[in-house]
């Protein structure tokens, strides 16, 4: 039994808030536990302008990730650092890929990942909220851009599956699964692993904190994030519900 009573194999409670603000066609609040995270998409009729140079460019989907001050104690300062680097270049990664970008046309989707509370997760959480946010500005599209006669944009071809992400580690000798800041700050091994709904890889960071894992203790965390991606990919595909386009 873990410190709040959890079963090793347990996500923390998890939800999610559709539309949480308007300026913006995909808006999450999503919560993992006592971590809140706001993931907002925001569109662009336009590409990169490294895209623009192509004949007929595909689009582009990108992510910033920032912890405001108050989400944590003591207050994080507002500032760049390369930890924040590091995680949005994650978060965009993972999101990129399961989109077509020649499906999605002549258009950039950025999708802005704040931290408002941290309590360990907040990557993983923002890949599983930012998915979502990412899933509504695309569901949007025929209703805020101005198509040409021409164009046919199809949903179901934008996306070549879901995403999401979730920790796991090893705590007092023993694989769990979506570490809280008390087990993330005391774990042998810390594990972040981002996966498709298919459960397909796409991206596993794990490091060992003072001491080594064998395969088999590998292979057991790898099995609980399995776990807990199909019930976030769940989640996911119930706060849609049938505007599910994959």
């Amino acid at each position: 039994m873990r410190h709040d009573s959890r079963q090793t194999d347990q996500l923390r409670p998890i939800k999610v808030e559709r539309g949480y603000t308007k300026a913006t066609p995909g808006s999450i609040l999503i919560s993992a536990g006592d971590t809140v995270v706001l993931c907002t998409a925001s569109l662009q009729d336009s590409v990169p302008p490294w895209k623009k140079h192509d004949e007929n460019p595909s689009g582009w989907v990108t992510a910033e990730y920032n912890m405001l001050p108050g989400s944590t104690s003591p207050r994080k300062q507002r500032r760049a650092d390369g930890r924040s680097s590091e995680i949005q270049r994650l978060i965009g990664r993972s999101l990129r890929a399961v989109v077509d970008m020649d499906a999605l046309g002549p258009r950039t989707i950025t999708v802005d990942c704040d931290v408002l509370q941290a309590d360990g997760g907040t990557r993983t959480l923002s890949i599983t909220g930012g998915f979502l946010a990412l899933l509504d500005t695309v569901l949007a599209i025929p209703d805020v851009c101005d198509l040409s006669p021409e164009e046919i944009f199809d949903v179901k071809k934008v996306f070549t599956n879901s995403v999401a992400a979730v920790s796991v580690g090893v705590v007092n000798g023993e694989p769990v699964l979506d570490l809280d800041y008390i087990e993330d700050s005391t774990a042998g091994v810390d594990m972040n692993v981002v996966m498709t709904g298919g459960c397909d890889f796409v991206e596993v960071q794990g490091t060992a904190e003072g001491q080594t894992f064998n395969r088999g203790m590998l292979d057991a965390q790898l099995e609980l994030a399995t776990l807990g991606i199909e019930q976030l990919s769940a989640i996911q595909k119930e706060c849609i519900g049938e505007a599910w386009p994959i």
